[in-house]
């Protein structure tokens, strides 16, 4: 596929997936693409997934670089500037450092030497590239993304993003992030104890199941969200995942039927739902959010935003809808929605 002179290439450098979208002339989203890549097990994994991301789109010469990332959490690290520092030092192997816009939420895009100064700015700020597209688009809102680990909520309103804070740490305080999501997130970490033959079963402390197993038991985990091993590096099916959910109540599969599992799966999914709708609700009683205002579905886990809409009787907004995508990427565009958001304002900010 020709790539145009001024088309965008925006990346999300996550700690387990690196994630790019490929903006052409226009601002149509043309190409989205998502790799597996757990940076937490070395640095090579970033390069390959670079490497894939460039191979799947094709000639990379011309094109400009918009950079966000999560991925300098992770703990390959030993401080958050040591990971910023060593995800731009990568982009910068792979690519001029004149085509790299890195993202730096308020400052803008900066060059990899300004930004290096500006590592607390650059530092997780995905989010915010997010919800300023949003905002940028939408009267008020809360955008909430569901991803495979966590979830994002930021509230937004007459062009302006409402977030007061910014760091993971402030935002996990207040409840903007929530380390929860449909794919990573270990079960014991939703709840304690689950229903089972009539008693209350404690879960064990143990990382045996996550919740791309519940969300495949219970038929709703999309084909494209689980690209990692799962908990034991068994088969992700039905049937691995019901063994899976077992483990973690001290049971084989045969101590009940699938529709048993099944219901343990939907027990431990109503208790996340519950925890993503009370932080909304706390959100949506702000001053300056109408009582009309919806809530803006991104990530994997955007089916949970349908839900929560339902209870809250809000109208829904798929982040998609806010694109004009080519064929058959608006799923795609919702996945990955840091990536598309970065490429499109770089295309917006950019000279």
């Amino acid at each position: 596929m020709p790539v145009r002179h001024d088309a965008i290439l925006g990346w999300d450098l996550g700690g387990a997936h690196t994630k790019a979208a490929l903006i052409d002339s226009r601002g149509c989203v043309e190409r989205v693409e998502q790799i597996p890549c757990p940076l937490w097990q070395g640095v090579q994994y970033l390069d390959s997934g670079i490497d894939s991301v460039v191979e799947r789109i094709g000639d990379k010469s011309d094109l400009k670089h918009a950079v966000t990332m999560t991925g300098e959490l992770v703990d390959l690290f030993p401080d958050r500037d040591t990971g910023v520092k060593t995800l731009i030092d990568t982009m910068g192997r792979h690519f001029s450092n004149a085509s790299l816009a890195i993202y730096a939420g308020p400052a803008g895009f900066l060059n990899p030497e300004n930004a290096l100064r500006h590592s607390p700015q650059v530092a997780s700020a995905n989010w915010l590239a997010s919800a300023s597209w949003v905002a940028g688009r939408l009267q008020a809102g809360l955008l909430v993304d569901v991803g495979s680990t966590t979830t994002d909520l930021i509230a937004f309103a007459d062009k302006q993003v409402l977030a007061c804070d910014y760091s993971d740490h402030q935002r996990l305080v207040s409840q903007a992030l929530i380390y929860t999501g449909v794919v990573r997130t270990p079960l014991m970490a939703i709840t304690g104890k689950v229903p089972f033959a009539g008693e209350w079963v404690y879960l064990m402390a143990e990382h045996f199941a996550t919740t791309a197993d519940i969300y495949r038991l219970n038929g709703d985990l999309p084909e494209t969200a689980d690209l990692l091993p799962s908990a034991d590096n068994g088969e992700k099916s039905i049937t691995g995942s019901a063994r899976r959910l077992a483990r973690m109540l001290g049971l084989d599969i045969d101590a009940t039927d699938l529709e048993g599992w099944r219901g343990v799966s939907r027990f431990i999914a109503e208790q996340q739902l519950r925890q993503l709708v009370d932080a909304c609700e706390r959100i949506l009683s702000r001053p300056g959010l109408p009582a009309s205002a919806p809530l803006v579905g991104a990530g994997v886990g955007r089916f949970l935003v349908e839900r929560i809409c339902h209870r809250l009787n809000r109208p829904y907004v798929g982040f998609e809808e806010l694109f004009t995508c080519a064929e058959r990427m608006e799923s795609k565009v919702a996945e990955c929605a840091p990536a598309v958001a970065v490429a499109s304002l770089a295309k917006d900010h950019l000279p």
